[in-house]
């Protein structure tokens, strides 16, 4: 049974921001930069955008003009979008349903597109992108989807980049006795359909890859780990809690063992949670 596809809480979104921007791998970044560097006003779809923060992360990088659709399923993270990038931005205007930005020298237009791209995996290539972008979005999407959003961007010309695509690479410490099996139960977790198909999870980056690399794309990525420390305590206490009730939803993990590790991981020294950033340049 397909599930809706998986919606996230501006809450969660809004606390996970920091140790996202801090963790992209810029040098990656900077090798998509130089590839838009020519264009002079530059077409950029973010697949799953929620509240905007793949933009406010990348805009400031890229050129001083600059038009984003950001797609996602969920009305209310589009409102939560338009509010927050007027925040986020030095003025702003409306032009229509367009969002307007000016940031330093950079005016960003912004369109919002209520989409369901787990059902047109290629709806990005209708916007006529230079870029198509995603944070923390493919580890949701089935190997189906991957091969149909590759087959949709053969021939485009569009590059691809996904930021903090989760590959399973996690340590906590001090160590704790469950450790192994809340790894497992959460592991069996991020594989439950999201609404696009078994879940991905920890092989997205692989599978995304393949697919990419296999459409006529040079693949290449890199590392991009959150390292959390005490000064990140409030998402580290979420972290916990949201993995700990992953692992006894997927039926590996009894509750009370699992209550009892998120209660020792809420106070943990130090959390690094593994991700992987991918650019994919079509050949030539």
């Amino acid at each position: 049974m397909s599930l809706a596809p998986a919606t996230f809480s501006d809450d969660w979104l809004s606390l996970r921001e920091p140790a996202d921007h801090r963790s992209r791998n810029m040098a990656l970044e900077a090798e998509l930069v130089r590839h838009l560097e020519d264009v002079d006003a530059q077409r950029i779809v973010d697949l799953g955008a929620g509240s905007g923060s793949n933009l406010r992360a990348l805009a400031p990088r890229l050129g001083l003009r600059q038009h984003w659709v950001l797609m996602d399923h969920d009305g209310a993270l589009a409102q939560a979008a338009r509010a927050r990038l007027k925040a986020f931005a030095d003025s702003w205007r409306e032009a229509g349903d367009t969002l307007v930005l000016s940031l330093g020298a950079r005016e960003i237009r912004v369109d919002f597109a209520i989409a369901d791209l787990a059902r047109d995996p290629a709806a990005p290539r209708a916007f006529g992108p230079h870029l198509v972008t995603a944070s923390a979005f493919h580890d949701l999407v089935s190997a189906d989807w991957c091969a149909s959003f590759a087959e949709g961007m053969a021939g485009s010309g569009i590059l691809i980049h996904a930021a903090l695509i989760c590959d399973g690479q996690d340590a906590w410490a001090p160590p704790h006795p469950a450790d192994a099996a809340i790894a497992e139960g959460f592991r069996a977790h991020q594989g439950i359909d999201k609404g696009f198909g078994p879940a991905l999870g920890p092989d997205a980056a692989q599978v995304l890859g393949a697919a990419l690399a296999g459409a006529g794309y040079d693949v290449g990525q890199a590392q991009s780990p959150w390292r959390l420390v005490p000064g990140d305590r409030a998402l580290i206490k979420k972290l916990a809690v949201g993995t700990a009730a992953a692992a006894v939803e997927s039926g590996r993990v009894d509750a009370a063992s699992a209550q009892d590790w998120a209660r020792h991981r809420a106070d943990a020294d130090a959390c690094a949670i593994g991700h992987l950033d991918l650019l994919a340049l079509p050949h030539g």
